[in-house]
Order: structure tokens, then sequence, then C-alpha cells
């Protein structure tokens, strides 16, 4: 895990919507799940109709392209262009995933939603939390979050974008949404809570910091093959818990 620290150190919608694949977001699911407090994980039940977290992880990328939740198409994400900081980057008008999440924990907390609005929104709050910890999430807009960066995955023309929504991750590990929680969610209290600290800004920004090393060693017309996926690994282990924590981080404390 300490080599997975160092680690740390206006746009078009539809394409930059998908992060993780479902395969991603339903680790990132259950690992929340099994990080839940008793009480929590009760209330969330109830709200879900009993459905589990993972049940629920994929159902925005579906919801964002349907007119109800079309609104939502740019919550998905936050473009950061080289040389822009969080503050000095030009917003999206229409929302993108920090301001989203912060929205929705804030309403919840007000405790004034709907049962609808309430069951929507913690909806919303599983899949968003995978997806600001997606690198490519955290991408430029003028790439479009890599969807303009033309790369080799092995022998397969697609782009970079792309390889980081669900290709790394199967080729990382054939592994079921169980079998990733088993063998990468193995820290003790005391790594998890420390994950857990800080805002969803700053979470971000770790993403943000990941997603810009990925752009240097991954130029236009890059072939990526076996010593790619096996460098990335730990980047994807790593994103793929630390957002399975903070998404329990966030529920335990609505829900307590």
């Amino acid at each position: 895990m300490k080599r997975l620290l160092l680690l740390m150190l206006g746009v078009a919608a539809s394409l930059n919507a998908f992060a993780w694949g479902q395969k991603g977001h339903d680790v990132v699911a259950y690992i929340a799940e099994c990080h839940l407090t008793p009480t929590a994980a009760e209330k969330v039940a109830a709200v879900l109709g009993g459905r589990s977290l993972v049940y629920y992880s994929n159902w925005m990328d579906n919801a964002s392209h349907t007119p109800e939740y079309a609104h939502t198409k740019t919550w998905h994400y936050m473009n950061i262009d080289e040389g822009e900081t969080f503050e000095s980057q030009p917003r999206h008008p229409q929302g993108d995933v920090v301001t989203a999440i912060n929205s929705i924990v804030k309403e919840m907390e007000k405790g004034k939603w709907s049962e609808k609005e309430h069951f929507d929104g913690l909806r919303m709050l599983i899949h968003l939390v995978g997806d600001m910890h997606c690198p490519m999430h955290a991408g430029r807009s003028t790439d479009l979050g890599g969807n303009r960066v033309p790369v080799i995955y092995f022998t397969r023309e697609t782009n970079l974008h792309s390889i980081w929504d669900s290709s790394l991750v199967e080729s990382a590990h054939s592994w079921s949404y169980s079998e990733w929680q088993w063998n990468i969610d193995r820290v003790s209290e005391e790594f998890a809570q420390q994950v857990q600290q800080g805002t969803p800004e700053e979470w971000f920004m770790q993403t943000v910091r990941i997603a810009k090393r990925i752009y240097e060693v991954t130029p236009e017309g890059a072939k990526i093959s076996y010593d790619y996926v096996n460098a990335m690994t730990p980047v994807i282990e790593q994103q793929l818990l630390f957002g399975g924590l903070r998404l329990a981080a966030l529920l335990n404390e609505l829900y307590k």
C-alpha cells in the first residue's frame, strides 16, 4: 500500500459520461458496502428498497441518457486543463462531479427531500464517488477527457478515455467485483481512516494529479501492452479502493 500512496504525490458530455465501466463501479460500491456501520447499512437498505449499493452502482450511466435525468450528463466528470487549478478552471454551466456530490450531500443533510428525491440522490452519490476517482474523468476539456487521444491497446485502435473506463480494469485482473474487494480491501483501520479524511474537492484533486501523470506517459499514438497494464494496475487498485472507502465515509456520516 505504501507503493500506492506514492501515486498521490463546454464539453461533449456524452463522450465523458462513463467511468470505470460496470465492473469498476460495482467494486467501489461493494467496498463501500463492506465498510458501512450497522446503522448506516440499515438506513441505506431502507432507502434503496432492500437493494444493495452494487445493484444501483451503474444506474446513473443509463439514467443520464433519459429525458428525466438528461440534466445530469455533465455531473460525471470535471475537466481540469493543463495550467489550470480547481479554482481557475471554468466550470461547466450544467454542473460537474464535485459540485453534484456536494449538492447531494447538502440536500441530504437538510433532510427535506421527498422519498423519491432521496432515492435518486443516494443512487447518484453511489455512482458519482466512483466517477471522481476515475483518472480520465479529471482529464482535460481540450481532448474531452482523453477521448481525442488515440492509442493502440494491444492491437485495437481506441482512445485514452476508453481504456481507462474498462479495458485496463479487465486486463489488470479477471475478477468479479467481490473478488476485487477481497483482494484489495486489506488495509488497516488506521489507513482507511487516513484515506477517508478530506473533502470531495481534495479527493478529486488527487485524481487530477494522477491524470496529469497518465497524460505524461501516454502520448498520442502510444502502443499500450503488458508493461503499461502492469504499471497502471496499482493505480487502478488504489482508486477503486479509495473510492469505496470514501463513499462509505460519506454514507456513514449521512446515516449515522
